[in-house]
């Protein structure tokens, strides 16, 4: 595995709090560009984003046909198997019903027979001007609260701008903004729909949606690791 050892009571307590949790630098500058070179190896797609024709913001990703790349899929079922536990534990928080496998392959399998078989992981690209729309991605009934985002590029280096943003929907409140900065090689998980939130009667849903502030110079890379299939 490449990812061993999260501590999970102290990952599991940050994603709760916030929503999201920043790992350490896991890949080197050398992988992540051999990963970003992928990017133009069209065969590997199934299909292409040009977010301008949708209305999504501007930049361009594109989605992973199966069988994915080895690493690719390696970080997939890495990520997937140390945070099944944390899934679980916020759908019991919310009362939901829905407990995850303790592996990615079993998952995949429920979100295939649910007719949701299209593979999701993905690259980005956004150049000068470009941005991404506050979204959620949702495509279908079934989905995985997290999903994760492996940064390719550095900032400062290979751009400027294009920061991760966060939003958070509070009940009766006004939204609180988060916005991230991560290193080339840093992987960011983050909630894929809502996050448990605390109250005195209990847990409530607090939606979560995330985006990309514009670009200014450069190119930023990205690789987004998608744990439920698409209908």
């Amino acid at each position: 595995m490449i990812l061993t050892n999260l501590d999970r009571p102290t990952y599991q307590a940050n994603l709760a709090e916030t929503g999201f949790g920043l790992l350490p630098s896991i890949l080197q500058k050398k992988e992540c560009q051999e990963l970003a070179d992928l990017f133009d190896a069209t065969e590997l797609y199934r299909k292409t984003i040009v977010m301008q024709q949708h209305g999504y913001g501007s930049g361009e990703y594109k989605y992973f046909s199966y069988p994915l790349p080895p690493l690719v899929d390696q970080l997939r079922h890495d990520l997937f198997t140390q945070l099944a536990p944390v899934a679980n534990d916020w759908n019991a928080r919310l009362g939901l019903p829905l407990r995850y496998p303790d592996n990615l392959d079993e998952w995949l399998e429920t979100c295939h027979q649910a007719g949701q078989n299209r593979p999701t992981p993905l690259m980005l690209k956004y150049g000068p001007g470009d941005w991404n729309a506050l979204h959620q991605d949702l495509y279908g009934e079934l989905y995985f609260p997290f999903q994760a985002v492996l940064f390719l590029s550095q900032p400062g280096v290979d751009y400027t701008g294009g920061e991760f943003i966060m939003t958070e929907q509070r009940p009766r409140m006004q939204s609180k903004a988060t916005v991230l900065q991560p290193h080339q090689g840093q992987i960011l998980v983050f909630t894929t729909r809502y996050r448990p939130a605390k109250s005195a009667r209990g847990y409530y849903r607090t939606a979560m949606r995330h985006g990309v502030s514009d670009v200014h110079t450069g190119q930023r890379i990205n690789l987004g690791l998608i744990f439920h299939d698409a209908a």
